[in-house]
């Protein structure tokens, strides 16, 4: 594929002491983390109203605890209008999504927990979950977009959290996704199998699996800040955007 590809940790995770479910068909709940602030009606969702993917009439409070029922979701990336935000000028996790043009991809990476025929189990895993081709963006935003705007990014998190109270256009930039975006049916495994093929540091160096820590603290500990993963553009890239590729579409 074309463009360049960013991956980004989402959703609920270690420290947020739960996480969306994964079944032993490859399918799953995705989670989003706790909104830092109540918001008005209108303005955000509330666990209690998220629904299930699969089965739209099914909510999802028995994978949250009880006591985020009533709190509003920070629902983002969205899967509905394929719009996700983040605060590219402000958050240093997030700085590297300055550089997103269109054409690129943002591919979302979740924790989730696996579940059995008797529920939840002691077990969790990296996940890549959905992606969005980049069609447009708002950037450094600071106040309502425009018509035009609104119509397009008016689902996204952000957008929502800006129109609840002036002090929330906080700069934060905004991206929207083609109709070639997807949210996965199954999800896609990152082991250290698939990283080692596909991803490297910072720096093009090879991960480091270190003794005394398990592939999940690892991979977590590697893709906790947003980060162009593929450049075409560079030696060796496009032989692992196929690889990568290709296993995320072989769970669409």
């Amino acid at each position: 594929m074309n463009g360049r590809t960013y991956l980004i940790n989402v959703g609920a995770n270690a420290s947020h002491r739960f996480a969306g479910p994964i079944f032993p068909d490859g399918t799953f709940e995705f989670l989003p983390i706790p909104e830092d602030r109540d918001l008005p009606a209108g303005h955000g969702v509330h666990y209690r109203n998220l629904r299930s993917f699969y089965d739209p009439g099914q909510d999802l409070l028995r994978y949250v605890p009880q006591r985020l029922w009533d709190r509003t979701a920070h629902a983002d990336p969205e899967w509905d209008t394929f719009t996700y935000g983040d605060n590219c000028a402000t958050s240093p996790r997030a700085a590297a999504l300055k550089r997103v043009v269109p054409g690129d991809r943002l591919l979302f990476l979740v924790r989730l927990q696996r579940w059995d025929q008797n529920g939840p189990t002691e077990t969790y895993g990296f996940y890549l979950v959905g992606f969005i081709h980049v069609d447009g963006m708002l950037r450094n935003v600071t106040a309502r977009p425009d018509d035009v705007a609104m119509d397009r990014f008016g689902r996204n998190s952000h957008v929502r959290r800006g129109l609840s109270g002036p002090r929330l256009w906080n700069g934060f930039c905004a991206f929207s996704g083609s109709s070639q975006s997807r949210r996965l049916s199954r999800a896609a495994p990152l082991d250290r199998s698939l990283s080692n093929r596909v991803l490297t540091s910072a720096d093009g160096s090879p991960w480091r699996w270190e003794a005394g820590r398990s592939d999940l603290q690892v991979i977590g500990s590697y893709t906790r800040s947003c980060r162009c993963v593929i450049d075409p553009a560079q030696p060796g890239h496009s032989e692992r955007s196929d690889i990568l590729w290709e296993w995320v579409m072989r769970h669409e």
